[in-house]
């Protein structure tokens, strides 16, 4: 019998404590999260218990990796919350807004993912959080109900109010940077259209409540304007928009997306490269998933899980390069199936069917069953990505983070075709870690580059 959680929490007290923090000079930060589920109130809870010492931060690079020396020194290695002078655990203050009523407190306890002894343990810091009320359209989200929405029906003015809500919770706070990470369900899938060419445009559709205007590109818009950073968890296109791209470079915001690379798909960017370098073939890749909480609830609804699909098919294609070698991949079956299973919970399960060719053609499988927790893999995930992206606003970048693909299914670029081998990856990412160390060296307390644009 294994033990529980929260007996291997308390036995990793006698664990090396955690670096809360990076250098000297690091702001303190506000992360501000669209949604309060499941996977932000995991985030949250989860800051907590590391904070007094319940539990360890699995899973967070900028928590527990290790980096050369900045100045190429030989020597013992340095954590690199230090390395990057990020914003220490305890100087994170987070916020949000949900469209369903209670503290993060409420809404953790309905989500069912940690141990009520572990919440209770937290409850503090969860019922500090209260989400402000946020903005629904039940168009994007058809199997959503909208509880706690503001009153504002047009959509300029819905910007203009969640402006007002950053612009309240920084003063309040005292906050010298502000990160924005949109959590919410996965929105109808809606491809680039004309109301998203430029700001111009944006705002006058917005004015005029255009239907291709989704909730997540209402936050978007109001993050950048005040100067944030923003993070799209999800597959939703969101910021993969020329006037998000153009908001994020003229007001010095870091942007980067798109759907966390958590369970099933991180499987595949470490496998498939072994395939292909092998030079084995590959006839047939199946995946199917269950899983019952609200993401799945979502999903369910064929509209909402062609966004997800489009995420989870992409990887392989890229990886495996059927147009270099037609007769090993050319003809590759990729099935993607996900089904919504109430008594699973936040416990995801998946299945991959993987039909490979060897020598002489002849067949064979590899088999892989991953029982996983959704939200237990997404939050460090997202604490890494709120400290990384506001430690490269103070290092004076913007716009999109493309070496910031390590954590994503569907990684956003520039332009181009993105990288899903996980190894290039994380090479790419050690690779900025050097190459933003010794900006933030010279960066000041406050965000550089980061500025609010006022209506």
């Amino acid at each position: 019998m294994t033990d529980s959680p929260s007996k291997r929490g308390a036995a990793s007290r006698k664990a090396a404590p955690v670096n809360h923090g990076g250098g000297t000079g690091a702001p303190r930060l506000g992360v501000l999260l669209v949604g309060m589920g499941a996977i932000s109130t995991t985030l949250v809870a989860g800051v907590a218990a590391v904070r007094q010492g319940l539990a360890r931060p699995y899973g967070a690079l900028t928590q527990l990796a290790l980096m050369p020396p900045p100045d190429g020194a030989r020597g013992a290695q340095v954590p690199l919350a230090e390395y990057l002078r990020l914003t220490k655990l305890d100087d994170i203050v987070f916020g949000g807004w949900d469209i369903n009523p209670g503290t993060a407190y409420d809404l953790a306890a309905a989500s069912g993912v940690l141990e009520p002894q572990l919440l209770q343990a937290v409850r503090p810091a969860l019922d500090a959080v209260q989400p402000m009320p946020g903005i629904h359209d039940p168009r994007y989200l058809r199997r959503t109900e909208g509880k706690r929405v503001k009153a504002e029906t047009n959509k300029f003015e819905q910007a203009a109010a969640l402006r007002a809500d950053i612009r309240d919770f920084k003063k309040r706070h005292n906050l010298a940077q502000i990160v924005v990470m949109w959590c919410g369900s996965t929105e109808v899938f809606l491809p680039v259209g004309p109301a998203h060419q430029s700001v111009r445009i944006f705002e006058t559709a917005m004015r005029e409540n255009e239907p291709t205007i989704a909730p997540s590109m209402i936050y978007a818009y109001a993050a950048l304007q005040e100067g944030c950073s923003f993070v799209n968890a999800t597959p939703t296109l969101t910021v993969d928009l020329p006037v998000m791209k153009e908001l994020a470079e003229k007001n010095g915001c870091p942007i980067s997306g798109k759907d966390l690379k958590t369970g099933q798909t991180l499987l595949k960017t470490i496998l498939a490269p072994g395939i292909r370098q092998r030079m084995l073939g590959l006839a047939g890749w199946f995946s199917t998933n269950i899983l019952g909480n609200g993401d799945g609830a979502t999903l369910d609804d064929p509209a909402a899980f062609r966004s997800k699909e489009e995420s989870k098919l992409s990887a392989l294609g890229h990886i495996l390069q059927p147009e270099l070698y037609p007769e090993l991949y050319g003809k590759l079956s990729h099935v993607v199936k996900i089904n919504y299973y109430p008594p699973r919970g936040d416990n995801k399960e998946s299945w991959d069917n993987i039909d490979i060719v060897g020598w002489l053609g002849y067949p064979m499988q590899i088999k892989v069953n991953f029982l996983c927790r959704d939200s237990i893999l997404a939050a460090p995930l997202l604490l890494d990505l709120a400290l990384l992206s506001a430690a490269a606003q103070r290092g004076g970048e913007s716009g999109v983070l493309e070496w910031l693909g390590f954590y994503f299914k569907s990684p956003q670029t520039l332009q181009g075709k993105p990288e899903h081998d996980l190894a290039v990856q994380y090479n790419r990412l050690q690779e900025a870690f050097r190459a933003l160390a010794p900006k933030l060296e010279k960066a000041p307390a406050k965000a550089s580059g980061a500025r609010t644009v006022r209506v």
